[in-house]
């Protein structure tokens, strides 16, 4: 082990400065997390600062052995991985487990990388720790096999982990059973088993399990299993409309079903092939020992169109192209590959397990925007050593899963912050040069730890099973070295990074015919959601920036709005002066877009693009980025690919084949508007900036002013400038609120022709408090806008979505989510005097609401358009309830949030601390408190 951040006698620990801090997730005053006095690098975020005091910390809060210090938690997890090295005699010396262990510790303590969330979890503080997060498991067409299929399952969901697995060995419905009658099928065992994920959720908490279910093209039962969680949508739809409770502990949203796994049909080249070619395909019955049993054949167009037709409707299933992934697979002779993980980054031999570990990019990126190769190999050297250590010590849900752990020992090294890399460099995401970037650094990475594996086999042996595999795994490995060199040099900003990565092949490959490697997988693209927060990303994984405004959180509560600080890198690359980035900064933290900014020329707004909003990168961009990484991984990509509600069954069947085309490994298509639980839209981030409470006279004062003065020329010609008092008498509605545990009631008094003319808020915080105070001048002041003739949707569009505590999940299912108490005052006074446009805009799910998206919805079920409207995106887990957003009680996965300005999408409300989630790869995370839904 050499040194290259550290020295020998000087611990990492002090070389940096430190400082105290308060950890707050949530309203400071009533929050959902709270660690004061806790000790940090004075470059960490407090965003960071939130997420790893709560979610890595270990020991019960408020107890003399509770964590406080990044330097404890950080020092066991290093100093935990480098005597297991010296106990498994890693070290060749005493100084070189030093060495390992203090690189390590100075690569966490920097955020140049991080490991999944099991390792930070359990790693120096269980006994005998679970470190992976990703397992694939297996199941046989026996009754007692199925059952132990739930068993296993169930054990991983507990843990907090995900799990993934084929379900093809099980005989179809139409196939007999030995004594007498015909089978269940696949789908039917489904539902069991999605019980049991509904009911046992994950890790005990209250999100759902992650899981992914897998059925390959030419099981007799495809059809079904391409068609029912479509079916479930519609169920859904029909039961919140009759009146049942859909709330996520409901009797109405029990009985909804396959709404906690990802579902993905496994194509060959054969299929995809016939489906070009307009041909024929034949299923095949699964029990052999049978013979003549009828089985159902389909036009292989036609099965595509249903796939795409499902997708179109709930974001289900997805594809894994099976050819593509075997022919890349390192150990076909210990067994094919048939299912992945829930985010279908990890894909190998069944009954298997990964552990992840993030590098992030930015920490790469030398002052001149050139990529720091040696600093990325040295990196690569010691995080793969420290999860290949890992692999041994740890422990595993069940026997032959922990058997195959140590026999394989298959790691997942990826990336993050690939978005934010390319933007600093003045490269668009969707690119040539962007994608070419792209490739070379994930052929450094890969041919790196594979570089590295063959020298830890050269000290220690390969993994088990290489012998057995020697040709076939070499093999992969030249192909992988073959594509490093088919990287356009043109298009390469970077020539040190390109040679580096062809090098790395070289090496990686000379020594592995020398050696053999130590692991039978290397590297995948993980969503990279929790971890991305304790790095300081800007962006997750392999995905686009996504958007250029974010929340920043502040020491003590609240936070504040910025600009990501990426944009003024790119704006320095690409050759502007400091006074036009300081110019450009302005107007996008004003707007919340850089499209229109002062100076900004039309030729550089593609390097901006992002996943949402105005100027969202298309689907074809977000494949082809897969397409070039993918020939430089072991295992997969997890992404889910968006693409705008006005996108037809074609197009997505469309985006499907080009992905097979490409060699891409897995696809999951994501359609804006999709799911029934989609139904929030919001102004997120409005003309208004994120304000603290204490503002809120001052703003009430200068937004009716405003709205006033815009409206005085129609008053005086309508009314006249007197006042429409109130009649003396008069019929009033009163509904009763609570907003992130705020309660209170709201009244609203009308005019004879029943218009709205006055609000009362009564039972707000305590007598005399300030935010019964403010809020009782918040009221007196659109009451006396109201009845000067201001519109009451001037005043709606004034103050819906401005966001300031408290904020929250609400118990009205029409506005399941607040920003503010003002954003649901006026939304409900929406939601009750004023037209289903305006009400549809504002995502205020009314029954006339709900009845034009239904109708919207059901016309293309026998034709291929789609409903025309915004071309935001967001993406799925394939388990959101149905109509989440319509309930009593928001489930965890409701709904997601769009701009009507810039589009600005979020996520499900987190069922941790009730912030908004956004999409990490085929996940979701909570950027307040790190919550994340699949891998973490």
């Amino acid at each position: 082990m050499r040194r290259r951040f550290t020295q020998a006698g000087v611990h990492p620990f002090d070389q940096i400065e430190w400082e105290l801090r308060d950890a707050v997730i949530g309203n400071p005053e009533k929050p959902a997390f709270r660690q004061d006095g806790v000790e940090f690098p004075k470059s960490w975020s407090q965003n960071a600062t939130n997420i790893v005091s709560q979610k890595y910390f270990r020991g019960q809060l408020g107890s003399p052995t509770r964590e406080s210090s990044v330097r404890q938690m950080i020092g066991r997890v290093s100093g935990t991985i480098a005597d297991w090295g010296r106990s498994l005699s890693y070290f060749a010396t005493p100084e070189d487990g030093d060495a390992f262990e203090a690189e390590l510790t100075y690569v966490l303590l920097h955020q140049l990388a991080a490991f999944n969330s099991p390792v930070w979890f359990n790693v120096g503080f269980e006994e005998s720790p679970q470190c992976s997060a990703c397992f694939i498991l297996s199941v046989d067409d026996s009754m007692d096999s199925i059952l132990g299929w739930n068993t296993k399952e169930g054990r991983i969901f507990r843990g907090g982990s995900g799990s993934g697995i084929n379900l093809s060995n099980i005989r179809g419905s139409m196939e007999p059973l030995s004594k007498g009658g015909t089978a269940s099928g696949p789908v039917s065992f489904m539902r069991g088993a999605d019980a049991w994920a509904g009911t046992i959720k994950s890790g005990g908490k209250t999100r759902r399990a992650a899981k992914m279910v897998v059925l390959d093209v030419d099981h007799p039962d495809i059809l079904e299993f391409i068609q029912c969680k479509a079916k479930e949508e519609d169920k859904a739809e029909a039961l919140a409309k009759a009146g049942f409770d859909m709330s996520i502990d409901g009797d109405g949203f029990t009985s909804i079903q396959y709404q906690n796994a990802n579902n993905s049909v496994r194509a060959t080249d054969e299929f995809m092939q016939a489906v070009d070619a307009g041909g024929e395909w034949q299923t095949i019955a699964r029990n052999r020992e049978v013979a003549d049993v009828p089985t159902p054949s389909y036009p292989a167009r036609q099965l595509m169109d249903e796939i795409a037709k499902a997708a179109w409707r709930c974001a289900d299933p997805g594809i894994q192209f099976d050819t593509t992934i075997n022919r890349w697979h390192t150990c076909p002779n210990s067994g094919r590959i048939n299912a992945s993980n829930p985010c279908s980054e990890y894909m190998h031999v069944d009954d298997s397990a990964c552990n992840l570990a993030s590098l992030n990019l930015m920490k790469f990126r030398r002052p001149d925007g050139t990529f720091d190769v040696e600093s990325f190999e040295h990196t690569v050297d010691v995080v793969l050593l420290a999860q290949e250590i890992v692999v041994g010590p740890s422990s595993y849900p069940t026997e032959k899963i922990g058997e195959n752990a140590r026999r394989f020992r298959q790691l997942g090294m990826g990336y993050a912050n690939l978005g934010a890399y390319l933007m600093a460099g003045g490269m668009p995401y969707d690119s040539d040069e962007g994608r070419v970037t792209a490739a070379a650094i994930t052929a450094l990475m890969t041919g790196r730890a594979y570089r590295r594996s063959a020298e830890a086999a050269a000290a220690i042996g390969p993994y088990e099973a290489y012998e057995d595999n020697r040709e076939p795994h070499n093999e992969v490995m030249r192909m992988h070295r073959e594509a490093a060199y088919e990287i356009d040099d043109a298009l390469s900003h970077d020539k040190e990074l390109l040679a580096a990565a062809r090098r790395s092949w070289d090496e990686a490959v000379k020594l592995g015919d020398e050696h053999g490697y130590r692991n039978a997988q290397a590297t995948v693209l993980a969503p990279t959601g929790t971890i991305s927060f304790l790095m300081d990303c800007d962006t997750t994984g392999i995905e686009p920036d996504f958007s250029l405004v974010k929340h920043k959180e502040l020491v003590g509560g609240g936070n504040m709005v910025i600009v990501n600080r990426t944009v003024p890198l790119a704006l320095q690359e690409l050759g502007y002066s400091a006074e036009q980035v300081d110019q450009i900064i302005a107007y996008t933290n004003e707007h919340n877009t850089i499209v229109g900014a002062p100076g900004l020329r039309d030729e550089h707004l593609p390097v901006f693009d992002v996943a949402v909003g105005e100027r969202a990168i298309s689907h074809m961009g977000h494949i082809k980025m897969m397409g070039a990484t993918q020939p430089f991984l072991s295992g997969a990509i997890s992404k889910t690919v968006n693409m705008p509600k006005t996108a037809t069954v074609e197009d997505i069947a469309e985006a499907y084949i080009e992905a097979w085309r490409l060699g891409v490994k897995a696809l999951a298509i994501y359609r804006d508007g999709s799911k029934t639980a989609q139904a929030l839209r919001t102004d997120a981030q409005s003309d208004e900036p994120v304000v603290a409470a204490a503002e809120l006279d001052k703003i009430v004062e200068e937004a009716v002013n405003r709205a006033i003065a815009e409206t005085e020329v129609r008053v005086r010609a309508e009314l006249g400038p007197k006042r429409r008092r109130m009649p003396r008498e008069r019929q009033s509605i009163t509904h009763k609120f609570s907003i992130g545990g705020h309660e209170g009631y709201i009244t609203a008094g009308k005019y004879e022709d029943g218009s709205v003319g006055e609000i009362f808020l009564t039972d707000i915080g305590k007598e005399g408090s300030a935010v019964r105070g403010m809020m009782n001048s918040f009221a007196t002041s659109v009451s006396i806008a109201l009845q000067y003739g201001v519109p009451l949707e001037t005043l709606v569009r004034k103050f819906a979505y401005m966001r300031f505590e408290p904020e929250g999940i609400t118990t009205n299912p029409e506005i399941p989510f607040a920003k503010s108490m003002p954003d649901y005052f006026m939304r409900w006074l929406a939601s009750r005097f004023l037209g289903p446009d305006l009400q549809e805009e504002l995502g205020i799910r009314t029954d006339e609401v709900r009845q034009r998206e239904q109708s919207a919805n059901a016309e293309p079920a026998a034709d291929t358009a789609g409903p025309a409207e915004s071309t935001s995106s967001a993406a799925p887990t394939a388990s959101a309830p149905a109509l989440s957003a319509a309930t009593d009680t928001p489930p965890v996965v409701p709904a997601r949030v769009v701009a009507s300005g810039p589009d600005i999408e979020l996520g499900p409300v987190c069922g941790e601390c009730g912030g908004m989630m956004q999409r990490t790869g085929a996940c979701y995370t909570c950027s307040s408190c790190g919550n994340n839904t699949g891998c973490g």
